[in-house]
């Protein structure tokens, strides 16, 4: 029996996934990838499925999404929320139809929660309920969200520590949980999921040298501002207001911050800049958990850690 179970398993058909840390190149190794093997890219990043979002979210230029087909990048408005239930929906949709069209499926991004969303499914949670929400968004606004964080921690530790203490949807949504199912959000993720089926799996992840790394980002942050990231801020508040949930994210949060006359731009680049540098040690924290990664030692637009990426591939293939 083993010889033919090994045999349909080589039959299905090679998902790469590609993590690791912001700045790490992941955007450019997937693109050399899908020139490579003739493939397509799906994001997996929590901020880059916003559309008017630009400088401040490093997605893929315009010109290299004409290059390769990327998927999950400006799906929604800025006013809205996309859940990880939703995004797992239309990854796992974009990833079928990729396979249809016998190219080579590459998820790429560093939303760990998205990402395990995608690949391990999701816990039958109990149902939202708005009236709670709206509490705990009131105290929030209140007492702001590191107060709400602080709630998390002491309800579920594992989920704190996973949810930027920023991120008020996340933290509300896991509250929400905790208090309706009096269970921790992470005991009910190890019940009832629904993993992705119908793929081989292969997790690349790139892990840079630290220091080079933070100096990336470092220059990366600063360049956002250089390039207009305060007046890309400015008109998505005039259009959406300052309260919707991409404006909490690096970046945008201290460019809302200087608009409002709270921070000076030399703080505010500082701040940003160290708040890339904690979410990238944050993400590897979180990355070092996931099963079987392949690590690459470098960053992604490195030709070499790119000729061995390849390599290793066709041993897969």
């Amino acid at each position: 029996m083993a010889a033919p179970l090994v045999e349909r398993s080589l039959s299905l058909p090679l998902l790469v996934v590609l993590l690791g840390p912001t700045g790490s190149g992941k955007t450019s190794l997937a693109i050399a990838l899908a020139e490579h093997f003739h493939g397509e890219i799906v994001s997996c990043d929590s901020v880059a499925v916003y559309r008017d979002l630009e400088i401040g979210t490093a997605k893929p230029s315009r010109e290299e999404r004409q290059r390769i087909p990327h998927h999950l990048i400006d799906v929604v408005s800025p006013a809205a929320f996309l859940t990880a239930g939703d995004y797992s929906r239309l990854a796992r949709q974009a990833l079928n139809e990729i396979v249809a069209r016998r190219h080579f499926p590459l998820v790429a991004g560093g939303t760990g929660f998205y990402l395990r969303a995608l690949l391990e499914g999701l816990f039958a949670g109990p149902p939202r309920s708005e009236e709670l929400r709206e509490r705990l968004r009131h105290r929030a606004r209140e007492r702001g969200a590191p107060y709400l964080h602080k709630l998390l921690q002491r309800l579920d530790p594992s989920a704190a520590q996973a949810i930027h203490p920023n991120d008020v949807a996340k933290i509300i949504r896991a509250l929400e949980i905790c208090v309706s199912s009096r269970r921790r959000m992470t005991d009910l993720w190890q019940q009832g999921r629904d993993p992705l089926q119908g793929f081989r799996i292969l997790r690349l992840g790139l892990n840079p040298e630290r220091e080079l790394l933070y100096q990336r980002l470092n220059a990366r942050a600063q360049q956002m501002f250089q390039q207009g990231l305060i007046e890309e801020t400015l008109s998505l508040v005039q259009h959406y207001g300052d309260s919707i949930q991409p404006l909490q994210s690096l970046g945008y949060k201290q460019a809302v911050q200087y608009l409002r006359g709270e921070l000076s731009l030399e703080r505010a680049i500082l701040l940003a800049q160290q708040g890339h540098r904690n979410y990238a040690k944050r993400q590897m924290t979180w990355f070092r958990r996931e099963p079987d990664v392949h690590w690459l030692n470098g960053f992604g637009d490195d030709p070499q850690v790119q000729q061995a990426c390849m390599e290793h591939l066709h041993r897969q293939l």
